[in-house]
């Protein structure tokens, strides 16, 4: 893709919780159409991953850039020091945001789950979205910014011992219709993306469950690769989708149809 021909030529994006898996696919999808990409990440083991793929973006030799940004989204000050980084590097207007960023926790049944399981998938997936969110409103342009929240099926489909996950991924789809009306009027787009049974870290967590839930997607039977799901990601930033906002769109093989 040639210089001139980048879609996302000038763009700055705010990846979260980018090292690996749907996140890194999206960060790298993004930058080779052009954009600027601040990467986030939590944990020291997750450092190296992350050095290597902003080295990997701004190696593509386009206006292609990327950052990476250690920061805990359980911790409420966390945004602000994202979006300080990012335009610090980048300049003061934030285009894109993806809210990538979950946490699964591990299976628990009703009864046995603590305050503090409840906090730790809560406190990321939900809250850690909110406040992301409101912290870049005020840097998003006058017109065109994209927001997408990346939630999962699990959020309309009952799978026993996670109900907590289930119920954040539930809540972040009622963030995405109210943002999507809130902030329609000045021009952004706010749209969420549910993923089926993709091939990530976090889907070893469901055990065997995920390998049920691979054999049930209809679509090849198979698990789902992050890189399917960023290029639907890529397409909701494009501006040829600015038609189409407050939706969920279940990137899922059909496992569950909207």
């Amino acid at each position: 893709m040639s210089e001139n021909s980048l879609p996302l030529q000038n763009k700055v994006a705010i990846v979260t919780g980018a090292s690996r898996g749907i996140g890194a696919a999206i960060a790298e999808t993004l930058a080779r159409r052009g954009a600027k990409v601040a990467i986030t990440f939590t944990s020291d083991s997750s450092i190296d991953a992350t050095e290597q793929l902003v080295k990997k973006i701004k190696g593509f030799g386009t206006s292609a850039d990327a950052i990476k940004i250690q920061a805990d989204l359980r911790d409420v000050s966390s945004a602000k020091h994202i979006v300080d980084a990012t335009v610090q590097a980048f300049g003061p207007t934030i285009h894109i945001l993806v809210n990538n960023a979950g946490y699964a926790g591990q299976p628990k049944p009703i009864g046995t789950i603590t305050i503090e399981d409840y906090s730790s998938i809560f406190d990321v997936n939900v809250r850690g979205v909110f406040f992301m969110t409101e912290a870049i409103v005020p840097y998003l342009p006058e017109n065109g910014g994209r927001i997408i929240n990346i939630g999962s099926v699990a959020g309309r489909i009952g799978f026993p011992q996670h109900s907590v996950y289930c119920a954040s991924k539930a809540a972040v789809e009622g963030f995405t219709r109210c943002w999507a009306a809130e902030l329609g009027p000045q021009g952004h787009t706010v749209n969420q993306i549910n993923p089926g049974a993709v091939d990530t870290d976090m889907l070893k967590g469901f055990g065997s469950g995920g390998v049920e839930l691979a054999k049930n997607t209809p679509f090849e039977n198979r698990y789902g690769q992050p890189q399917e799901i960023a290029e639907v990601a890529s397409f909701l930033v494009d501006g040829s989708s600015r038609w189409i906002t407050g939706q969920v769109i279940s990137a899922s093989g059909g496992l569950a149809m909207y």
